[in-house]
């Protein structure tokens, strides 16, 4: 579903852009808003991301970070006129505006265009125009290919190329997950092509983790790691305790559950983190298992096939003992995947 002379029509007079992404965003999240942003001033537009939440660290090096608006309670009044002054919202990297927490009325209710990148399944039908694609690997591909079909794909600059790349490069494992196409790798060509690096990408996002995040994943793995083997799934739970006790900071937990799924044997894993004030899940999966169908079955989430997330209302044991009791359901297809 692709609203492309649409989206060409609304871009061709200046005018107000917000551009907005999901909570706690990801590499993908912040480098598809920045690298749309960098394009769409490039064009005479004037552009302010605003994100739900804060996130890592390790993203803060992408150009734009410097004037990307976190939002928080004390900065509601001005992210509310930034999102009443807006011609047009740029929602990036999610499929429901449930997504955006705090920002969902407001951009719900703005007079605003509304567009809606993603490559998410099922996209809410809140937009006016939606460029979106499931086969996607990432959202940043989707942006690439955006400003492609514009006629403007000389516009991207080194500062642009790596926030898409970093993009790129988180969503697909580094290259190593089922959607990754032989046009991802062609993206990526063409990125490195035009000046960007990969190791220093590489370095500022997988290899600048804390002490206290390397003592609290060692933790996790020595002490919170199960493994249940007749059912081919391994998970982790983290209470709010244990993330204070670590000082667990924005996107500290991110990555952990991979190390469940990477057990031999294990085709499916989960991590459940105590938020205070909701149970966060997230699962993966390979082969052909569905962990969007569980997770949107049993725990109000949703995803992708093989990475999806999920919520609860109820207590980190309550919750452990739901996901326990939901396997057998799905014995048979665990044990059958490869």
């Amino acid at each position: 579903m692709q609203d492309l002379d649409a989206i060409r029509e609304l871009l061709l007079k200046p005018q107000t852009v917000l551009i907005t992404t999901h909570q706690n965003p990801d590499a993908d999240a912040l480098g598809s808003s920045l690298g749309l942003a960098g394009y769409l001033k490039k064009r005479g537009h004037r552009v302010t991301v605003v994100t739900p939440t804060d996130y890592p660290e390790n993203l803060t090096w992408m150009h734009g970070n410097e004037e990307v608006i976190a939002f928080e309670e004390k900065k509601r009044v001005e992210v509310s006129q930034l999102i009443e002054q807006a011609d047009s919202i740029f929602c990036l990297d999610f499929s429901a505006l449930n997504r955006i927490r705090q920002l969902e009325p407001m951009v719900r209710q703005s007079r605003a265009k509304k567009v809606l990148i993603d490559h998410h399944l099922e996209p809410e039908a809140f937009a006016d125009y939606v460029y979106w694609d499931s086969s996607a690997a990432a959202t940043a591909e989707l942006i690439f290919r955006l400003i492609d079909q514009l006629g403007d794909k000389h516009l991207i600059d080194v500062a642009m190329g790596e926030c898409l790349y970093a993009g790129l490069m988180t969503d697909t494992g580094s290259f190593r997950h089922a959607s990754t196409t032989g046009y991802v790798h062609r993206v990526a060509a063409e990125l490195l092509d035009i000046g960007v690096e990969v190791n220093p990408i590489h370095r500022r996002i997988y290899d600048n983790i804390s002490i206290e995040k390397l003592r609290f994943l060692g933790y996790i793995l020595a002490e919170k790691l199960v493994v249940v083997p007749e059912y081919r799934f391994a998970y982790i739970t983290i209470t709010e305790a244990e993330l204070k006790r670590f000082r667990s900071k924005a996107g500290d937990t991110e990555g952990m559950v991979n190390y469940a799924l990477s057990v031999e044997g294990v085709v499916m894993a989960a991590i459940l983190i105590d938020r205070g004030d909701e149970i966060k899940l997230s699962f993966r999966s390979v082969g052909e298992f569905s962990v969007r169908d569980l997770a949107s079955r049993h725990f109000s989430g949703g995803g992708h096939r093989n990475a999806a997330g999920g919520r609860t209302a109820l207590s980190l044991r309550d919750t452990e003992e739901q996901l326990l009791n939901v396997l057998p359901l799905y014995h048979e297809q665990l044990l059958e995947t490869v």
